[in-house]
């Protein structure tokens, strides 16, 4: 079964229902069979900008994904990528993280900002109508 883990770009988006395209990909992938996984690095940044009118729909979002626990694999592999990629690409914590779970997890990844994974071996995933 196909893995997706979601972008926390790409979360803001159908949290907020700015982005028709988005949102519509959203739906079709969350309705198919692929399993829609989240991180807890996702979670904390949408939650450090979330507006109290907001907090419900994070919780309903939240609970529609599984979370991918950040265990000793995962943050070994982000200490390589920030060693590799911290300074010539300037690669941040959050997302070293969250390309490690990719990577150890064999998923694919749902994202808008790919400059900010410059690593190797990431699957990227391809919305079929965007």
């Amino acid at each position: 079964m196909k893995a997706v883990l979601v972008d926390s770009d790409i979360l803001i988006e159908v949290s907020r229902a700015r982005n028709r395209p988005i949102v519509a990909e959203w739906n079709e992938l969350s309705r198919g069979e692929a399993a829609v996984l989240c991180s807890p690095i996702s979670m904390a940044e949408l939650w450090h900008g979330a507006r109290p009118n907001e907090y419900a729909v994070l919780r309903n979002l939240f609970q529609a994904m599984i979370t991918i626990p950040i265990d000793a694999e995962i943050g070994e592999k982000a200490g390589e990528f920030l060693r590799i990629f911290s300074k010539s690409h300037r690669v941040e914590l959050g997302d070293a993280l969250i390309a490690a779970t990719v990577v150890i997890h064999n998923v694919e990844l749902w994202t808008r900002n790919r400059r900010h994974y410059p690593m190797k071996g990431l699957a990227f995933y391809q919305p079929a109508n965007m």
